[in-house]
């Protein structure tokens, strides 16, 4: 184990990254100087030493992965990223808060990576899932694809998180399966500086840590003076390197706003510094006081040194990928396409399709064979389940499971990850996974449970994570259960994040047009909301007319009524409308299984589907919220579900074609004596 030599650029890096991030902070009014003066340091060892990656070329795959968990630090980052070369410039430190603007504006945050930013981790905690979800991808890859003789994915990931991290329930969720995975290639830094906003951690965060690691099974190292003990930071660090059965955390004890006149306190955690204070720090830093984001030759140099040293490693890195080539070509030929992000061609014609006389399935069911269809030729698809894998059928009959070598239980080759009762964590990971790249991951639990794990689907499409949850059990349909299962307003919700699409399939062919949605659109992630209960493959359905997002399922011309539904109510409103036929009531029915794709059709085709001339009664067995779109009129729940056989329940709130068949009378009887043309409702002003 090599020992630590002190470079003579050391000190007058760390005192530069303090000063920019502290002008940084300082000059956009807003932001944390607190963390990055006190994580200098260990952030200068780490990628003044360790971290391999190429500011070049931000994208090559093995790069070692980092992650800011404690996000608002993240003046820390942008600072190491402008020295080490990235596309951020000093003028862009210098309009901190208009350049981050700018790139929140760009199509999704996926556009951060390109600077050297792996992830997007917003809320506190959620970065540390990130990094288990990189550390397990690395593992995979690495044992799918190494060879003897070609080490080709061997990076390390590394985490930086706070006391408000170790807080949040997903750190732990995350944490607990990391240990258990025994990810040695998963190293995080713990800055234990003892402050949040409401002050001392003393008011409310007195466990043991290290204790708690521990038990998860992981390494604990401490170093005591985390402000300049600069060699027992990196020998934390590369003993952490040599573990290669366990992850390692490090707990780091800092000062937190370290030079500053209020260091130690939370008056610094999330306050810029005031002028003179700013000039006392670069003082006593030896830097000029009266010059802001100044950066010393020295500093200079020794960044320009470690990206050339990054740049160095890529080129032998594709060197030895040229040799794998040559001896592995398929091998090669499959991660080089995984890497490029491109699904093998033909996949598509794997899809399962169903026609009318097809028996009745659950869409779950219907999903597990869409897996078992593609996974053989589809091996980015790496899934898992949140302990429901025999009720979510997220498991085909060959995956092998995802385990340490050592349990006997798998191997680290599986494509199926046992999550445990942890969704939040298990979503956290899943956007690690997907971040990395070459890998697609499914996620499985009970649409309910999704709630569980809102803080993550949110960051997957923010930050244009493609990521599928395979969410069963999706109504009222749950059936004995009851309302403590039963989603009632959890679809609402999802709908209304941007950039997610959420599919409730009501038979086979569009649970397969779901799939291929999910696939293909790769920075948008999905949801799947499936059924327990069987479901007719339906007259009219297809995969390329569901693909739009809604369509005209039963047609008829000079209607009197539209019934527009989802998911498992779809084939109650095709028999609504077969009793109202039969009563001399023309009645077409609309089947719309992802509201956001269909917004993205042309207003022609849209108004073709809901058109004017005959009122639009919506049915689904959730909250009619966001109906009001679609439709004039809304029947659904307006309050929790019931506990009961599920025809039952559905009996017990009127959801069955006898009754939509008599509202719908009711809702053509109102629009009569209303008088008057009727508008699509989708006809608005903006």
């Amino acid at each position: 184990m090599s020992s630590f030599s002190p470079a003579p650029s050391d000190d007058i890096s760390i005192a530069t990254i303090r000063a920019l991030a502290a002008d940084t902070v300082t000059k956009a009014n807003s932001g944390h100087p607190g963390a990055p003066l006190g994580m200098a340091p260990v952030a200068h060892i780490l990628f003044s030493r360790f971290v391999n990656a190429n500011p070049k070329n931000s994208k090559w795959f093995n790069r070692d992965r980092f992650v800011l968990s404690n996000g608002h630090a993240c003046a820390l980052q942008y600072t190491l990223l402008h020295l080490l070369g990235y596309q951020l410039s000093i003028d862009d430190l210098k309009a901190f808060l208009d350049f981050l603007v700018c790139i929140l504006m760009k199509a999704t945050l996926h556009e951060f990576i390109s600077l050297g930013v792996e992830v997007t981790t917003g809320p506190l905690g959620q970065g540390f899932g990130n990094g288990v979800g990189l550390a397990i991808a690395q593992a995979h890859l690495g044992a799918v694809y190494n060879k003897d003789g070609f080490d080709l994915i061997n990076n390390y990931t590394y985490v930086f998180c706070g006391d408000g991290c170790l807080m949040e329930g997903v750190a732990s969720e995350a944490a607990s399966l990391a240990g258990h995975l025994q990810l040695g290639n998963l190293i995080v830094v713990y800055d234990d500086n003892h402050i949040s906003i409401d002050g001392d951690t003393n008011v409310a965060f007195t466990e043991n840590v290290g204790a708690r690691f521990e038990a998860y099974g992981w390494q604990v190292l401490i170093v005591e003076n985390g402000d300049s003990d600069l060699p027992a930071m990196y020998n934390a660090i590369n003993a952490a390197r040599q573990e290669k059965n366990k992850p390692t955390i490090i707990r780091l004890a800092t000062t937190i706003g370290f030079g500053s006149k209020q260091q130690g306190t939370h008056g610094v955690h999330g306050s810029p510094l005031k002028a003179d204070d700013i000039a006392q720090l670069k003082t006593k830093f030896g830097l000029p006081a009266d010059q802001s984001f100044y950066v010393p030759q020295e500093a200079r140099d020794a960044y320009n040194a470690i990206a050339a040293r990054g740049a160095a490693k890529e080129s032998e890195w594709n060197k030895l990928f040229s040799s794998y080539a040559q001896k592995y070509p398929n091998e090669h030929a499959e991660l080089s396409r995984r890497i490029a992000g491109e699904l093998p061609s033909g996949w598509e014609k794997n899809l399962p399709l169903y026609k009318p006389s097809d028996p009745a399935v659950a869409s779950r069911k219907l999903s597990e064979i869409v897996l078992s269809a593609l996974s053989p030729n589809l091996p980015e698809l790496l899934g898992g389940s949140a302990d429901l894998t025999g009720s979510n059928l997220t498991k085909t009959k060959d995956a092998k499971d995802f385990q340490p070598p050592s349990t006997g239980l798998g191997t680290y080759s599986g494509r199926y990850i046992r999550y445990g009762v942890r969704e939040h964590g298990m979503g956290a990971i899943a956007n690690g996974l997907a971040a990395y790249g070459g890998i697609i991951p499914f996620v499985g639990t009970f649409l309910n449970f999704v709630s569980y794990a809102a803080g993550a689907v949110r960051l997957s499409a923010l930050s244009g994570h493609q990521v599928i949850w395979v969410a069963t059990h999706d109504s009222i349909g749950l059936g004995e259960d009851g309302p403590t299962h039963q989603p009632i307003e959890t679809v609402v919700h999802l709908r209304a994040i941007p950039n997610l699409d959420v599919w409730r399939p009501a038979d086979g062919n569009e649970t397969s047009a779901s799939y291929y949605a999910a696939l293909t659109n790769k920075k948008t992630p999905s949801v799947l909301s499936l059924s327990r209960q069987n479901l007719p493959n339906l007259e009219g359905s297809t995969v390329e007319s569901a693909l739009k997002g809604g369509y005209v399922l039963h047609e008829e011309q000079d209607e009197q009524l539209t019934i527009v539904s989802a998911g498992s109510e779809v084939p109650i409103a095709v028999e609504a409308a077969g009793k109202l036929k039969a009563a001399g009531i023309k009645t077409r029915v609309v089947s719309l299984p992802c509201w956001s794709v269909f917004d993205k059709q042309s207003e022609d085709y849209k108004l073709s589907v809901l058109r004017s001339g005959a009122p639009i009664l919506s049915l689904e067995a959730l909250s009619t919220t966001g109906w009001q779109k679609y439709s004039h009129e809304q029947y659904g729940l307006d309050g929790w579900g019931a506990s009961g056989p599920y025809l039952k329940v559905y009996n017990k709130f009127g959801i069955t074609g006898d009754n939509i068949a008599a509202v719908g009378k009711k809702v053509i009887d109102f629009y009569k004596k209303k008088g008057g043309e009727v508008v699509s409702p989708l006809i608005k002003a903006f």
